[in-house]
């Protein structure tokens, strides 16, 4: 059965929502998953590597991912939870039908 397909009972306006808020929670998975890591693998090399000479932490690189790749989630919540673009064009639509 492919997930793209709509059955008769389903409302394509939620059927997409649904679709949404499961791309944002996958993207958000990922987003855990993978800057763990990095920061997994910066705690490694910040122990194991490091220059006896130097008794400081190594600068925190995956600082980085996480911020920009943070941007990006947090413009996805926002599309994905905060959208009323239904009532947003009902609205509108009132404005200008009121004149």
């Amino acid at each position: 059965m492919e997930i793209t397909k709509t059955t008769p009972d389903r409302d394509p306006y939620l059927w997409k929502q649904a679709k949404a808020r499961v791309g944002f929670r996958i993207h958000l998975r990922s987003y855990l998953i993978v800057n763990t890591g990095l920061w997994l693998i910066w705690a490694l090399i910040n122990v194991a590597f490091r220059s006896p000479d130097y008794h400081g932490p190594l600068f925190p690189w995956p600082f980085f991912a996480m911020t920009g790749w943070g941007i990006g989630l947090v413009s996805h919540y926002f599309a994905v939870y905060q959208n009323n673009q239904r009532n947003m064009v009902e609205v509108e639509y009132q404005k200008l039908a009121s004149r």
